[in-house]
């Protein structure tokens, strides 16, 4: 930028001159940018139009550090993500955000594989998910897509690849679970078919009772008390957490034991509501849903502690098949 453009630019944005700051596309990737400004001197300018003192320059290097492993993967690992709107990038856009930061804290790469989950239903799963080192279902509404987001489960479930269900993701995992494990082959989410005769997945009860559904999802953060020994508590290093949520229908808690008896862990309950808030399966190497959205906690230099734990998963299963 030439100094008649940032003159220019100031005098049609009512904008000091010093203060018109460049700001170039990045040949590699988005989080060079905030290196640029820094170099750009725009926090002394931030300083000096508030009248604050900058006792001391920004530390920058854990940022540095994070950019090299972004530029230098050691590994690498491809992660399928069977989704609804998988041909709306931006639907999906903070999963894939979440996967690269829980990439960065294995100095890996992430190859996304997007799938639609109409087309596993349709063609197999076989066909759109063969040699993915992991495969995460998001979340979602309404029938669409919901089959074949189950078909995906299962083939991550029988061909023990680390799985990773968010929302109606970990709904679908319940689904399938009971028809395959429980032989309850109507198992269903009253969303999917309200006069299901096995929801497994069904509204709350003072739900039911609402007429107006336009006001009526779990909506904000929620206790999660986590059992010990588990691929949770493993992830968080700790017994209570809080998660983001944006949902209307939960676990049945009238199919709870019986899923329990059968293999599946109820790892995360909401202590007060008595909701299960994370699903696991103790025979497989990473078998994990949660009824919040881990994706609303991320960062690049503090990944999403689940997030972390799948990549890392991945990054294991696809060592031990190389081996």
């Amino acid at each position: 930028m030439e100094p008649d453009m940032a003159r220019k630019i100031s005098m049609f944005c009512n904008v000091r001159p010093e203060s018109v700051i460049e700001e170039r596309d990045v040949d590699f990737s988005i989080y060079e940018v905030p290196l640029m400004l820094m170099r750009s001197d725009l926090p002394r300018r931030i300083f000096d139009q508030l009248h604050l003192e900058q006792k001391r320059p920004a530390d920058t290097s854990d940022w540095e550090r994070m950019l090299q492993v972004v530029k230098h993967p050691e590994h690498e690992v491809e992660i399928a993500v069977s989704g609804k709107y998988i041909e709306l990038h931006d639907a999906y856009k903070s999963i894939y955000e979440s996967l690269s930061h829980a990439g960065i804290a294995h100095a890996a790469k992430i190859k996304l594989r997007k799938v639609s989950a109409e087309a596993v239903y349709n063609d197999g799963a076989e066909k759109h998910l063969a040699g993915v080192d992991g495969i995460l279902v998001p979340g979602g509404f309404g029938e669409r897509g919901f089959e074949g987001k189950i078909a995906s489960i299962k083939y991550a479930r029988e061909n023990k690849i680390p799985f990773f269900g968010i929302c109606y993701g970990m709904q679908a995992a319940v689904v399938e679970f009971a028809r395959s494990k429980l032989g309850i082959t109507d198992a269903t989410t009253t969303e999917y078919d309200p006069q299901a005769a096995n929801p497994v997945i069904s509204l709350m009860e003072e739900q039911k009772r609402v007429n107006d559904k336009g006001g009526t999802m779990r909506l904000g953060a929620f206790d999660c008390a986590i059992k010990p020994g588990t691929h949770a508590h493993r992830a968080y290093g700790k017994e209570a957490i809080r998660e983001r949520h944006r949902h209307r229908f939960e676990l049945n808690n009238d199919y709870r034991s019986r899923l329990s008896e059968a293999g599946m862990v109820m790892s995360g309950v909401n202590p007060k509501l008595d909701l299960v808030e994370i699903i696991e399966l103790a025979d497989h190497p990473f078998f994990v849903g949660v009824q919040f959205h881990p994706e609303y906690k991320t960062k690049p230099l503090q990944p999403q502690p689940l997030f972390r734990e799948f990549i890392g998963a991945a990054i294991e299963r696809k060592a031990k098949k190389s081996r």
